[in-house]
C-alpha cells in the first residue's frame, strides 16, 4: 500500500530544506557542503546550503561555525586559501577584518605555473571532501531535514579527526 505522495518507495533527495537544483546534475535536489579546514585538510568547521546557492553568500557563516577558536590574528598569522568562485571586493573585505591574509585568484585571470616543490592549495579541500564521501550517510542525503544531516556531518568530521590524530 502506498502513501500519498511516494509512488514508488522512498524518494531520496526530493525534499528537505537547505536543498537546491544542482546546476551541474541535470537540476537534480541536492546541498551543498561548506568547510573550512587548516593545511593538513582537518575539517574545522563546516556549513550547509542548496546546490543553487553561490559560495559567496555563504562564507561568513562557514567562516563563523569554527568548532574551536583560533589564535589571536596578532600572535599568528593565518592565510585563507579560496578558489575564485570567492573573487569579489566584500569577501577580500571580511577576510581582511577578520585577521586573515587572503589568497584569492582573480577571475577570468590564468593561474601561474607553480615552482618546483610549492604546494598545491586546491587539493587540501577537494581531499577533505573526499574523506566525507566516504561516508556513505553523507555521499546521498537521505535526512528530510538539515540539521539531521549536519549532524552526520559533524560526526564524520569527528571521525576523520580522530583518525588523522592516530596516524
Amino acid at each position: 500500500m502506498a502513501i500519498a505522495g511516494q509512488r514508488d518507495g522512498l524518494r531520496t533527495g526530493k525534499r528537505g530544506d537547505k536543498t537546491g537544483k544542482n546546476p551541474t546534475d541535470r537540476g537534480k535536489l541536492g546541498t551543498k557542503r561548506h568547510f573550512v579546514v587548516d593545511g593538513q585538510g582537518i575539517p574545522l568547521g563546516v556549513t550547509l546550503s542548496g546546490a543553487n546557492d553561490h559560495d559567496k553568500i555563504h562564507f561568513r557563516s562557514t567562516l563563523d561555525s569554527l568548532a574551536i577558536p583560533r589564535p589571536s590574528p596578532q600572535s599568528v598569522e593565518q592565510h585563507l586559501c579560496t578558489d575564485k568562485g570567492y573573487d569579489f571586493d566584500d569577501i577580500r573585505l571580511s577576510a581582511k577584518r577578520r585577521g586573515y591574509i587572503a589568497h584569492i585568484p582573480y577571475r577570468g585571470v590564468a593561474p601561474p605555473m607553480r615552482k618546483r616543490g610549492q604546494k598545491a592549495h586546491r587539493w587540501v579541500i577537494e581531499r577533505t571532501n573526499r574523506w566525507h564521501n566516504l561516508f556513505r550517510r553523507l555521499k546521498i542525503r537521505f535526512e528530510l531535514y538539515a540539521r539531521n544531516y549536519l549532524a552526520f556531518v559533524h560526526l564524520a568530521s569527528a571521525i576523520i579527526c580522530f583518525r588523522r590524530t592516530r596516524a
